[in-house]
């Protein structure tokens, strides 16, 4: 069974909308909020049900909803409804007469109803109880699909087989509750078809815009729908490691990559990342893998300059980039209702509030979390219910959340300044390092007062989660580590320990070194670079097992760290502290787009850091990589350019035309040449390709240069045709698409407001 008198009586029209037209066979026109005698839906015609049965002549749709759990509908309880029924049957409106309910039905109330009914004129009778539409949900897939809060109404178990269910379980975790409050929105449409035709969709929006929401809401239908492999990641190597090339298409994987540039700053790396794992991605989508990535806005317009579009052309296409804030009035509506309704707000609250719903909804302001937070009494404890009050609490919540959590006790504070050390996710029981147990103490607490505060604010600020197989503390939504983080930033004190206490790895990700402009990270004063030296010189990876792998990647990421998010006078600290970095910048690998060595060579040539020695060698490595033709990314790329002096920028030009345009021919087969059996044929030759591209800018109104590129790119192309078909013969897919989720339809006037029934 589900608990259908959690979805409120509009919500319930709404279901059985559905219902009429997935199961019963029928499209209701409208359904009406208005007081219409009697008549929640109606319409007129032959009816033939799916199951065969036709039925003919005017129809009445009435849904008799209750906010009662384990209520049966009784005889009398329709008594309203049977005299209405009879003036109906007088005017020739009503031969056949639909009640559905959320109720129980025992067989006797079945039996005195149609007698109430016939008697009352009706030619025919039809009653849906709550078992009967539990069992539609149970049986129908597209149902569940349509109406995605069901997920967050039953027992999954039901539903999905073990193997499904254990993934569900993983993935619901954190989203249980919030599923059962959910909203077909514009938003989730577009994102739903986008994944039918591309495979993949990119959902972007401001922190607490429903993103998140959305996301869970398409994995647990492809989960259900299709049983696919369903994984939520949040790196761009783990997908493709993840990835399964020889897994069965009737079992495709479906990937959620949350947060996949950054999670409260933009991360430079993880999009460098991203743009080496596109064209392996693109193979991915053409075997059916479907794909949903989320990023808060201000980082994507950030990722969106570095992001390789030529790589993955689908990033081009508007369809596939949902920007999930436009909601209309009736969603807004509906979203603040399922909030409160549900939430944990007493009853006395909700009758006070009810004035202002409406108003609330239809501010400009307004976005999921708004609804969320009115229906938790932690956001409400100090609200005073006026209409100024209110329409502070829409506009200012980011300053709330704030207020919010710098009122709380040390203990409290000190358990989100655990989370928070540990990058968002604390891992339960929880095992303190020496300098996290220090570090809590300072804040006045320990570990027995965090665990206790932890739990008696899991639900409101803090959620107890599973995820890939371990237990996890972590925020409630990434808007309360945004809160935490503008405290740190007001007391020099707090940010000390904070800074002794994190693990390395995260404090790459959440600090800056001085203020380099970098939206809502933590910057240092200097007064700690010191002690952000020290920590920076303790960082090791255990990301790889094997100890290059693991060198690497911490030098990598060091190099990240200092190259975006570190001053000048950081840096010179740094230099003389680690003199050998000068001459690492000044010899990159090859894969310039990705080298960690490129980015920072540039960064202290342009603060003046780096010595003219090295500038030169650094020059030298990207010349002999041009001309050789084993990198052209420095073709079209200012900034490493901003390293050449004029006179060497001239030269190098000069020899693209001399050395390089007349061997593009020998080039291009060099590179089909080196490619390892194992790397996907587009993903290897793209970056020659880019390289090319790069080379008819240079060249632009030279058509015969141009036509010796464009002739060498399609030779490129035809290579890669040609060996993906070598590679992999085409395999007939199994169609994979969600299905029309098309917009419920509309009621007309609505005299009966959505929040009719909100303190009930």
């Amino acid at each position: 069974m589900y608990d259908l008198h959690r979805l409120g009586w509009h919500s319930f029209q709404q279901l059985c909308l559905t219902v009429t037209r997935e199961i019963l066979g029928q499209t209701v026109q409208s359904f009406l909020d208005t007081a219409d005698g009697g008549r929640d839906g109606a319409f007129a015609g032959t009816w033939v049900q799916k199951s065969g049965e036709a039925l003919a002549g005017r129809f009445v749709i009435q849904c008799k909803f209750t906010g009662k759990p384990d209520r049966n509908l009784r005889a009398e309880d329709v008594a309203d409804e049977v005299e209405k029924a009879r003036r109906l049957v007088q005017r020739r409106l009503c031969d056949v007469y639909i009640l559905m309910t959320n109720a129980g039905l025992s067989g006797t109330a079945v039996e005195d109803i149609e007698t109430m009914f016939r008697q009352a004129g009706v030619r025919h009778m039809l009653t849906f109880g709550s078992t009967w539409i539990s069992d539609q949900i149970r049986e129908n897939k597209c149902l569940r699909m349509m109406v995605p809060r069901v997920y967050g109404l039953g027992d999954l178990s039901q539903i999905l087989d073990e193997r499904a269910y254990d993934q569900a379980k993983a993935l619901l975790a954190s989203m249980r509750e919030d599923l059962s409050k959910v909203v077909i929105t514009s938003a989730y449409r577009r994102a739903a078809e986008a994944l039918n035709k591309h495979g993949f969709v990119l959902l972007i929006g401001e922190p607490a815009a429903g993103k998140t929401t959305i996301a869970s809401m398409l994995s647990m239908a492809a989960l259900d729908q299709w049983g696919c492999s369903t994984l939520k990641l949040d790196d761009p190597g783990k997908v493709i490691d993840h990835w399964n090339p020889a897994e069965p298409e009737s079992e495709a994987q479906f990937f959620w990559i949350d947060d996949a540039f950054g999670v409260m700053q933009y991360e430079s790396f993880l999009v460098h990342g991203w743009n080496h794992a596109l064209p392996q991605i693109k193979a991915m989508l053409r075997k059916g893998t479907k794909i949903v990535m989320t990023s808060r806005d201000y980082i994507y317009k950030r990722a969106r300059n570095e992001l390789k579009e030529s790589a993955f052309p689908l990033l081009k296409e508007s369809q596939v980039v949902i920007d999930v804030r436009d909601l209309t009035v009736d969603e807004r509506e509906q979203i603040l209702y399922n909030h409160i309704k549900l939430g944990q707000q007493p009853q006395e609250f909700r009758a006070e509030i009810k004035p202002y719903l409406a108003y609330i909804a239809a501010h400009s302001r307004f976005i999921p979390e708004t609804a969320r937070r009115l229906g938790d009494p932690l956001f409400t404890k100090n609200l005073y219910v006026y209409r100024s009050n209110i329409t502070d609490f829409v506009e200012r919540q980011e300053q709330l959340m704030q207020e919010v959590v710098a009122g709380l006790d040390e203990h409290s504070k000190a358990a989100l300044g655990l989370i928070y050390m540990r990058s968002g996710m604390l891992e339960s029981p929880i095992a303190l390092e020496e300098a996290e147990r220090e570090a809590i103490e300072r804040l006045g607490s320990d570990l027995g007062g965090c665990i206790t505060a932890l739990e008696c604010l899991d639900g409101s600020l803090v959620q107890h989660v599973r995820a890939e197989g371990a237990a996890l503390w972590r925020f409630k939504h990434p808007t309360v580590g945004d809160a935490y983080a503008s405290i740190l930033l007001k007391s020099p004190e707090l940010l000390g320990i904070y800074l002794r206490g994190s693990a390395v790895e995260n404090l790459l990700s959440q600090v800056t070194c001085g203020d380099v402009g970098l939206e809502r990270a933590v910057p240092l004063p200097k007064a700690l670079f010191p002690l952000a030296l020290q920590r920076l010189g303790q960082f090791s990876s255990n990301k790889y097992k094997s100890s290059f792998l693991a060198s690497w990647d911490r030098q990598s990421r060091v190099d990240h760290f200092l190259t975006y998010r570190c001053s000048r006078e950081f840096l010179a600290l740094y230099i003389e502290e680690h003199p050998d970095i000068l001459r690492r910048a000044a010899d990159p690998g090859l894969m310039l787009d990705a080298s960690s060595e490129v980015s920072l060579a540039v960064r202290l040539h342009e603060l003046g850091l780096l010595p003219e020695e090295d500038r030169a060698s650094f020059v030298a490595k990207i010349n002999g990589y041009t001309f050789d033709g084993s990198d052209l990314y420095a073709i079209d790329n200012a900034h490493i350019q901003s390293v050449f002096t004029p006179e060497e920028l001239s030269d190098f030009r000069r020899r693209l035309r001399e050395e390089l345009v007349p061997r593009l021919s020998d080039v291009r087969y060099d590179w089909q040449s080196n490619r390892d059996s194992d790397r996907e044929p587009d993903s290897h030759i793209q970056p020659l390709i880019d390289g090319f591209e790069s080379l008819k800018k240079e060249f632009a109104g030279e058509r015969a240069i141009l036509d010796d590129i464009d002739r060498q790119i399609k030779y490129a192309q035809e290579w890669i045709a040609e060996t993906e078909a070598e590679d992999d013969k085409p395999k007939e897919r199994i169609p994979r698409a969600f299905g029309d989720v098309d917009t419920q339809d509309q009621p007309r006037a609505q005299a009966r407001s959505i929040f009719d029934d909100i303190d009930e």
